[in-house]
């Protein structure tokens, strides 16, 4: 099982498809409700949300994850049933597996509901549609922002003390393909961290400002106050999250 206790939640989710052949009068048997174990379609339905929470009971190297959202569809088709499942969660790992998961037990389902009066069905795709979300989909969607690198420290400022943490944000923020045109290093100075705020966000016109530094207790960490003076709306909570 891969160690995921580093990563962070964000908003995943996974679509996939499963296709069952049948035959015409297995469809006109299905509409009609004359099928002899009741109405398959709902059956398949909750089947495969309950197979979509229970992922990680059947497949063993799959977290557990909770899952936010589920829906499972069938459509009838002239000769074949369409099963789609869509999963979401806000958790560390994608939700695919839950969606594949979803999609097989709802085909399987209808396999075994109907094959008292159809023997040559057939379950011929289990494909994973779409999947969105994480790290993965940051790189892809990064390219074309920029964003700024700004070092509060007085002794870096100085040349006493050499950057580590602006380095390591510059290079995480490129990892997400972010451009990151603008580096500064200021001294723990109030007046000059407002001004270099609101140079980089209304004049370099960034999309993004990272500060590191000034966070703490001391007389001179004065980054949060400098910030709050230029900032038009604070999201309470998530400076905690990040």
């Amino acid at each position: 099982m891969r160690d995921v206790s580093s990563k962070p939640n964000t908003l995943r989710s996974a679509t996939a498809v499963a296709r069952l052949n049948i035959s015409r009068p297995t469809i006109r048997a299905i509409k009609s409700g004359s099928v002899p174990k009741a109405d398959p379609l709902a059956v398949a339905r909750i089947a495969g949300i309950q197979a979509a929470k229970n992922t990680s009971a059947l497949i063993p190297y799959c977290h557990h994850v909770p899952l936010d959202w589920i829906d499972v569809r069938s459509e009838l088709q002239e000769a074949a049933i369409e099963i789609t499942a869509e999963v979401k969660a806000i958790w560390k790992t994608g939700v695919e597996m839950e969606a594949l998961v979803a999609v097989s037990a709802a085909a399987l389902t209808l396999y075994d509901m109907l094959k008292p009066i159809d023997e040559d069905m057939e379950i011929t795709c289990i494909k994973l549609l779409e999947k969105i979300g994480g790290k993965s989909q940051m790189k892809e969607s990064g390219g074309g922002l920029k964003a700024a690198v700004l070092v509060i420290s007085d002794s870096v400022s100085a040349g006493r003390r050499e950057d580590i943490s602006g380095k390591v944000l510059v290079e995480k923020l490129r990892g997400f393909r972010i451009q990151v045109p603008k580096f500064k290093v200021v001294p723990d100075d109030s007046t000059r961290i407002e001004a270099e705020l609101k140079i980089l966000a209304d004049k370099e016109k960034v999309d993004l400002i990272v500060t590191t530094g000034g966070t703490g207790i001391g007389p001179r960490d004065v980054t949060p106050e400098a910030t709050k003076r230029v900032i038009e709306r604070e999201l309470e909570g998530v400076e905690e999250v990040l």
